[in-house]
């Protein structure tokens, strides 16, 4: 019997409400992802990307597990928090799922 790892990553793009400089676009990510660590503490999260633009966003999540159901759970888990807030509208979700043959 081979032990599998599976890697799971999700990418978030978001867009914020009535954000006008970084500063405020910082005061919405930062809970955002605080929030996910809280819940979630076996997953990384961070903003990965529109750095540099006010009212996007872009939050990536990543999670290694011994089966891809339970990634497959935790992403579905993280992205429904994300989801759920009011102050952001999610645009889109991709998603991969790497084990150790690709």
């Amino acid at each position: 019997m081979t032990d599998q790892v599976y890697v799971g990553a999700l990418t978030l793009d978001l867009l914020l409400g009535d954000v006008r400089s970084l500063k405020q676009k910082r005061s919405v990510v930062r809970p955002i992802i605080a929030e996910v660590n809280r819940r979630f503490p076996a997953v990384a999260v961070a903003e990965t990307g529109a750095l540099d633009l006010h009212r996007r966003a872009e939050i990536a999540v990543a999670v290694v597990s011994a089966t891809a159901g339970n990634c497959t759970q935790v992403l579905d888990s993280c992205e429904r928090l994300v989801a759920g807030r009011p102050e952001i509208e999610l645009l889109s979700a991709r998603r991969r799922l790497f084990n150790d043959e690709d």
